[in-house]
């Protein structure tokens, strides 16, 4: 029985490990402090994936390994890239798959629907972060010392999901409070949930067309933020939202005692525009299908509920 190997517990790296768990798989689930769903088939452990020597202990005999770690919003340019290069090395050391989970940051902005063949174009401190983590494994991929793909999602929704929609508005909309949102509340955007990303990362890792290049996951929703905002307090029973915008000047003066909100205004150019993914490459190989969205809000109101 393989064993899958999964760095970060956050909601896509947990649904990851749940899926694979309730599959019959194995699976040992890595993260600082050894969180993680309980499950029988689920083994947590405590440590640091940037310890490339214990990662590389951790992942020997696995099939496949999973990145699904995130680090602090306003720290990715100080702890991505060790962690990322930590997790490179593990999976070329021991021989597992190497699949990643990925965002569009780094394409930059896209006034169309983006394909995965977009080239790296990123215009943002994170988004050349992204860009570089996928151009490093890719080159291990291409030199032959790792099987490597990535699994990009938009912004998330989902119980547990972190995303400006859940923080600046779903938050907002359960507790009945007025909504300031930065972007244009009334662009379609590409919705990821959770879920799909990782029902995504294990197609992609048992499927022998996804290695060397990357695959959107299919979108739950391409809804505005009005539409959303406005189907979520449907789903939870409050009063629909009061909608306003807040203007970038209003955005910094937050970020000045917020540093995660002072993070939001090199990617304003996601959310003041349309952003669109085309995944129908994704689906069409990994026959997959996105979760209705009306199941994902009333799993987003019962978490709040």
């Amino acid at each position: 029985m393989p064993l899958y190997v999964i760095v970060g517990a956050g909601a896509t790296g947990s649904a990851a490990a749940r899926l694979l768990a309730d599959a019959g798989e194995r699976v040992r689930l890595v993260t600082r402090r050894g969180t993680g769903p309980a499950h029988d088939r689920i083994e947590r452990v405590a440590a640091d994936a940037t310890d490339t020597a214990r990662l590389i202990e951790l992942t020997h005999g696995a099939a496949t390994l999973f990145n699904c770690a995130m680090p602090a919003y306003d720290r990715w340019p100080s702890e991505f890239p060790p962690l990322a290069a930590s997790v490179l090395a593990a999976a070329e050391r021991s021989g597992a798959d190497y699949v990643m989970l990925g965002n569009t940051y780094g394409y930059g902005p896209v006034d169309r629907p983006a394909t995965e063949d977009l080239p790296m174009a990123p215009t943002s401190v994170k988004g050349r972060v992204r860009a570089r983590m996928w151009q490093d494994a890719l080159a291990a991929h291409e030199a032959g010392r790792v099987r490597v793909t990535e699994v990009r999602a938009s912004d998330y929704l989902g119980a547990g999901a972190y995303s400006p929609f859940t923080l600046m508005v779903g938050s907002q909309v359960l507790r009945s409070a007025p909504v300031s949102y930065p972007g244009d509340t009334d662009a379609p955007h590409s919705w990821t949930y959770t879920g799909d990303a990782a029902r995504a990362l294990i197609a992609a890792a048992r499927n022998e067309k996804s290695w060397g290049r990357a695959w959107h996951v299919p979108s739950t929703s391409e809804a505005t933020v009005r539409e959303l905002a406005a189907r979520l307090a449907l789903a939870a029973g409050v009063p629909a939202p009061e909608l306003t915008h807040m203007t970038r000047t209003e955005l910094r003066e937050i970020g000045r005692a917020d540093s995660v909100m002072a993070e939001f205004p090199e990617m304003l150019y996601l959310y003041d525009r349309p952003h669109i993914l085309d995944a129908s490459l994704t689906a069409a190989v990994f026959n997959l299908t996105p979760t209705a969205i009306d199941a994902v809000l009333a799993e987003m109101a019962a978490e709040h509920g």
